[in-house]
């Protein structure tokens, strides 16, 4: 069994992922292989593209029930950026395409009161539930995120353009709206916990 698994989706910057993770001493696997997301220790879903694209990829390599799946069973799972968004159950990114569907959230735009798209550091403040996320700094490239966090989830919020959802946790699966790889030492230790979390798991 693997131990770290990247899913390939093809509209993921991959390098910087990879990246953060060597400089923590993992070299995970990247694949489209359904069985390896499926029977892989902690699994990470990056992403930067569009969301209908990036559900046309999931679908297409036969990955996304064994994600539902392991989501479901509460087996470690990180989600990156659009990653999180493709967990949704749907997007004003690509009307009428579904999400996985792992909470039943709609992932919005910024309003039109903020520069779109984000891009750049902002602050992020976790809920008092949160056990891996800690108050920092993160870096964000993002057009749409979820404005509420989802029932059962513990989430870190930031502003920009009202309050919205940073990342949100449950157990050993984290999910960030911003790219913990390229945030500094606070986003490396971030995904460092991750990692003892799921190793444990």
């Amino acid at each position: 069994m693997n131990d770290v698994v990247i899913v390939r989706t093809g509209v993921a910057n991959l390098a910087s992922v990879l990246a953060g993770l060597r400089r923590l001493g993992v070299t995970p696997e990247v694949t489209t292989d359904p069985i390896a997301v499926r029977d892989a220790r902690a699994v990470i879903l990056p992403g930067v593209g569009a969301f209908g694209a990036g559900m046309a990829a999931l679908h297409e390599h036969g990955v996304a029930a064994p994600l539902t799946e392991r989501a479901a069973a509460g087996r470690p799972l990180l989600s990156v950026c659009l990653g999180l968004q493709l967990l949704a159950s749907s997007s004003d990114e690509t009307p009428g395409v579904p999400g996985l569907g792992v909470f039943d959230a709609h992932v919005g735009r910024f309003p039109n009161t903020v520069k779109v798209p984000q891009l750049g550091w902002n602050r992020v403040v976790p809920d008092a539930g949160c056990a891996l996320l800690e108050p920092g700094y993160a870096y964000f490239a993002n057009s749409y995120r979820l404005a509420e966090g989802p029932a059962g989830w513990a989430a870190a919020r930031s502003e920009h353009g009202g309050s919205f959802v940073a990342a949100i946790e449950r157990g050993p699966q984290l999910s960030c709206q911003f790219h913990p790889e390229l945030s500094g030492p606070w986003g490396l230790a971030l995904l460092d916990r991750w990692l003892a979390v799921a190793r444990e798991a």
